[in-house]
């Protein structure tokens, strides 16, 4: 639904007279709830792949688990099981430390 549509629907609702003030609060409110919290989220993504250095575990958007072995500014080159797998580094989903997970405790 587009800006004129949300319009011509309040302004039906107002009886034919609109009121910009109510026009504003719709699109602050809009501001406050979609677009702000998407723009923070995105830079909290930007700045953690920014911190990602050799050596930490990530997991990928795929749900691979994998330790960097190099990275440059758009691709990473990453050590799995199987061996290396190169990928952009816009694919990093979130960081898999051994604190966040940590190994599995052996029984005596």
């Amino acid at each position: 639904m587009n800006l004129n549509a949300i319009f011509s629907i309040l302004q039906a609702a107002a009886g034919g007279g609109f009121d910009p003030i109510v026009l504003m609060l719709i699109m602050a409110v809009f501001f406050f709830f979609m677009i702000w919290p998407q723009m923070r989220r995105q830079k909290k993504t930007k700045t953690f792949i920014s911190e990602l250095k050799k050596g930490d575990f990530i997991v990928t958007t795929g749900g691979v688990h994998g330790k960097i072995h190099t990275m440059d500014d758009k691709f990473i080159i990453l050590e799995i099981e199987e061996g290396k797998i190169k990928m952009e580094s816009a694919g990093v989903s979130m960081e898999s430390t051994q604190a966040a997970y940590p190994a599995p405790k052996k029984d005596a």
